[in-house]
This record gives C-alpha cells, structure tokens and sequence, in this order.
C-alpha cells in the first residue's frame, strides 16, 4: 500500500501539495466540516477519490477558519467546476450539541478531539462565506447534514421548522444519500453547460426551482404541503413526513416537490440501489487507511475507531423511527464481495501498529449482509418502511451463510488472531447458528444490542421488537456463553423521552433493569434529528401514520425526569438494597 506519509498519495490540501502534483489549478474544491481521513468510512473522502478516478483535480480543505479573514477558503483559489461542501460523517449541530442542548467538550472527528472546529449549521455557514466570496462558482452540498435537511425539517436546537437548507445555504444543487453516481455526473454536467439546466437530469439531487421553469421537470411528481403551511400547520407536517418517508422507501420513486417562497424545492427520485460490484470498485480506489500526515500523529478519536474494521455492506432495512441510517443509504441492501472483504483487510494489515485483530467486520446492522428480498418484483411494489417491523417480511431472504462464509474466511488468514463484530446486530433477525458462531467467535467480551425500550406502546413508535423477543435472546446469550464456559456481558442500550414514552413507562423499564441486574452508567436522552420519523412526532404531537395525538416528554424538566429512572440504583433505597441484593453494573465482569 506504501508509506502513509507519502503526501503525494492523498488528495492535496495546500498551495505547496498541488505543486508537488504539477497543478496550476483544481477543478473541485472540497471543503468539510472533519478532519481529512483518507478511507471509505468518510464521505468526503470518498467523493475525492471517486472524482479523481474519474479524471477531476480534487482537492480538500478539511475544517477551513471560518472566522477571520476566510483566508482557508481562498487559499487554492478558484476551482474550474465547483465548489463540493459537507458538513462532515455528522449533523453539525448533533456533532456540537447534547440532548439536553449542553455544548460538547469534544469532537470525534477533529484531531486530540478538540470541540470547536466547525461552525455550528456547517453547511450553510461554509456556503455562505463561499457565495460571498466567488459568487459565480455553483456549490454542490451533500453528506448527512445537507441530505437530512433536503425539505423542511424540524431543527431542536433553534426549536423551529427550517426550509430546505438549499435556501439558507444558497448552494446550487444539493446531493441526497450516498453521492458517488451523483457527483461525477455533476461534474460532467457542470464542464458541458450551466448547472441551472441540468439538475432536472440528474437522479438523487435536490434544487430550487422557480414557479416559470417548473415545466421542465417531467415525470410522476408528488406535492408537499409549502414550506410555510407546514410552519402553520403541524399536521401538514406531518402530512408531508408521511409522503416524504413513503415515497423515499420505494423502487420505482416519484419527483416531489415543495414550494417554499417563491420557489420550488425539487427532490429527484434516487438512483437504483448499487451493485456489489460498483461498491467495490469504490473500495478499489487509492485510499491510504490513514489520516492525512498534516495531522503528524495526532489522535482522532473517530479514526481510532474505525482504523481495523470493515465494512461489509450499505442500507439497512430496520428503519427505526430514531435513525437516519435508512433515510441517507437506503432501505436496500448493497453488499461487498468476499473477494473486496479480503483486499481490504490485505492493506489494514500493512497498518502501523496492526496487531491482527479486526475490531469490526460490520455494517450499518451488522447481520443483514447478502440479505434481500427473494422475489424482487413484490419489493418493487413495496412501501413498508421496514422489513422487520411489524413483523419480518415473508419475502427477505434470511440467509447467513454467506456471512458466515466470510468469517471463517477472514478467521483463516494467517495474519488475523481475532475478528469481532462491533456494530450493532438486530437479535430478532438471527438464526441459532449464526448466533452461536457470533457469541462463541467474534464478541469481544460485551455484545451491544439495542432493545432501547420495554414498553409495548413505545417499542411500537420506535419500530422495534418487542422486549420479550430480547428476553428471548438474554436466555439465549446465557445458555451460549455457559455452554462455552464463556464470561461475555451483554450490553442493552435504552433510550429515555422518547416520543410516546410516558414516565410510567420509564418506571417499567426501571423495573426491568433493576430484575435483570443492569446498573446503566450511561444512557441515551432522545435527541430529535432532521427528517427522522421520530422527530416529527417529537415536533408535531402526532402520529404521521395515525394521526393520532401522543405524547412528548419535551421540557428540560420532563425530560430529566424520564432520564432518571435509569439510575434507580442510585437511589438512598437502593443503596440501601445493595447490601443484601447482589447488582452486575454494565461494565462489570460477570
């Protein structure tokens, strides 16, 4: 793979770094909100290679100044093309802002971990500075921020309805989900004629549109409620998630559109799900695995952890009402093949400070790789948000052995001691034997699930098994680990204020808790994100589906209040209990 601080093997950052590549100029100027990690697990990275592949001069100005001067943002000049911004791997404001809206003291995605590197909303900040200053060079957002805020969107930390961040960014074309098709066919676009009159092209974009020129978009559309009878209204709100979420989730997608202002925000339907084998000609692309050496050895925290995982395959088909995963890969599933899996791993081991252990063979849901449905003609005229939830589609093929393939063949490479699996697994999509070879083979001593509740009621709002489909698999952990003469501990995750989630609710789950001996030290407070099902019932009081009214742990207060029922164990009562009732802690032996 060769050295790591060959500064010719990463995409330039500087005056001097375009020179050592005999560059007068760039054509794509990438600025983001994240420190500048060569590798797959970055967006921006990403978007560089694959524009460098195609033949474009990239360069990247990762967590550019914003303050002062701006000089970060003039120092290689105009590009050719366009400018690309992210906001980075993170929404800016989740990135800066707890649940309970206290400033972070960190940032996992900026060197030594330093808080305070990015603007809080990125994108529009970056964009703004950039129209300013060379207002006649289009800007091309994209990345988890821009695609989540694509239409109007509800924004915790303002406490508001939002428009599509193109109107606040005044960028010129926004990229949704992952952007690898898009961005090269924008460039292509861009070289052969104006970018206004080319979007309508282009599938997976959004772009503002004014009402005369709306003739030129063609195809099945799909009208929202506008911009501002949503902030009237919140069950247009919640109207138009219903119709956003709906159609997002199908194959064959229609055009929708939003009028905000004067304008129109036009959402083109996405691509069809990627191949195997165009995602792994993305993983054949140069990366170095590394931080850029500008960096020198710096500690980023996001890096450490991801430095000796793989990633087996995009979407995730749970669509959970909390989680964007979905909403920005897709409900489909694109996986790797075996022979990418282990190409890769032939360059980790080339790492500085490869040990042999792969701390992640993953993905967004660790076990649903090589899953799809068994006959796609039904999916094509499907609009469930989740194959899981109520029940597991008839229609996915639950197959494990091609994973478990790929383990035992990653666990025979005579460089690899141990793989483990670290994402996040669904225990309610699981066979015994894949759940024997998991336990027994690729736990690194904790197993993390998420059965984030034991309400009945609130497990339904959030798209989840239900808690006795976890006690199912408690057991079944237990029995494994005591067949095995194994000590591994499983760690539930929870989430407290939930939408729907009442404090007799909490006090169940405390229950719960206190039976199974969990003693939680940290625990998730709802943090409503943008476009998420779970965020406009947060915001609107309503159930988009149902219609029906629920309710909304939404004061500071309320919110503290439901969060505490975690640390029942704290209580005078229960230190009180501790005496004569033995407690396993969550990060204890067992």
């Amino acid at each position: 793979m060769g050295s790591v601080t060959d500064l010719k093997a990463y995409l330039p950052t500087t005056k001097k770094e375009l020179q050592l590549r005999g560059w007068n100029e760039v054509d794509v100027i990438l600025f983001s909100g994240d420190a500048y990690i060569d590798h797959p697990a970055f967006g921006a990275a990403v978007i560089g290679r694959v524009l460098e592949h195609a033949g474009y001069k990239v360069a990247i100005v990762p967590q550019p100044d914003w303050r002062g001067d701006h000089r970060d943002f003039t120092k290689l000049g105009r590009p050719r093309l366009f400018f690309a911004v992210t906001a980075g791997s993170m929404d800016s404001m989740v990135n800066h802002y707890t649940a309970a809206k206290r400033l972070r003291s960190d940032d996992a995605y900026t060197p030594e971990g330093r808080a305070g590197m990015r603007p809080d909303y990125c994108t529009i900040t970056y964009c703004n500075i950039l129209k300013e200053l060379y207002p006649d060079v289009p800007i091309v957002i994209g990345g988890i921020e821009a695609s989540m805020r694509r239409l109007t969107h509800y924004d915790y930390w303002s406490d508001r309805l939002m428009p599509s961040i193109l109107v606040d960014s005044k960028a010129d074309i926004l990229v949704y989900g992952m952007g690898e098709k898009q961005i090269v066919e924008i460039a292509k676009a861009i070289e052969r004629c104006a970018e206004e009159r080319f979007a309508v092209d282009i599938p997976q974009v959004a772009y503002l549109k004014a009402k005369s020129e709306m003739q030129e978009v063609k195809g099945d559309r799909i009208l929202l409620g506008s911009h501002e009878a949503a902030v009237k209204s919140k069950r247009v709100h919640a109207e138009n998630f219903r119709l956003i979420e709906t159609e997002s989730n199908k194959i064959n997608a229609a055009t929708i559109i939003q009028p905000v202002g004067d304008q129109y925000v036009v959402v083109n339907p996405p691509y069809p799900t990627m191949s195997s084998e165009e995602l792994d000609a993305i993983y054949e692309l140069p990366f170095r695995y590394h931080p850029h050496p500008k960096y020198k050895g710096k500690h980023i925290p996001a890096y450490e952890m991801i430095r000796f995982s793989v990633c087996m395959h995009r979407g995730c088909f749970g669509a959970c009402s909390f989680c964007t995963i979905a909403a920005h890969q897709g409900k489909q599933i694109t996986s790797r093949s075996e022979k990418s899996i282990l190409q890769q791993i032939d360059k980790l081991k080339d790492l500085p400070d490869w040990k042999g252990y792969l701390s992640d063979l993953g993905g967004p849901s660790a076990n649903m790789y090589g899953m799809h449905g068994k006959d796609m003609t039904l999916c094509e005229k499907c609009v469930r948000p989740s194959c899981l939830y109520p029940s597991i589609c008839k229609n996915l093929n639950q197959d494990f052995a091609p994973l478990l393939h790929i383990y035992n063949k990653v666990d025979s490479l005579p460089y690899i001691k141990k793989s483990f699996v670290g994402s996040g697994v669904r225990y309610d999509l699981m066979n015994e034997s894949y759940g024997r070879e998991l336990i027994t083979k690729h736990v690194s001593g904790r197993l993390k699930v998420a059965p984030e509740h034991t309400s009945s009621e609130v497990l339904k709002l959030m798209r989840k098994p239900s808690w006795q489909e976890y006690e199912k698999f408690h057991r079944f952990f237990e029995k494994v680990n005591a067949e095995a003469g194994l000590r591994q501990q499983l760690i539930p995750y929870f989430i407290s204020s939930h939408p729907g989630c009442t404090n007799q609710d909490m006090k169940q789950l405390a229950e719960q808790c206190r039976r199974l001996g969990y003693r939680p030290e940290q625990v998730q407070d709802f943090t409503p994100t943008p476009m998420t099902l779970a965020t406009t019932m947060f915001y609107t009081g309503l159930n988009p589906y149902t219609m029906q009214p629920i309710f909304v742990a939404k004061t500071k207060e309320e919110k503290q209040k439901q969060n505490s029922y975690f640390f029942w164990w704290k209580s005078p009562q229960a230190r009180d209990q501790r005496k004569s009732k033995s407690v396993k802690h969550f990060t204890s032996k067992k």
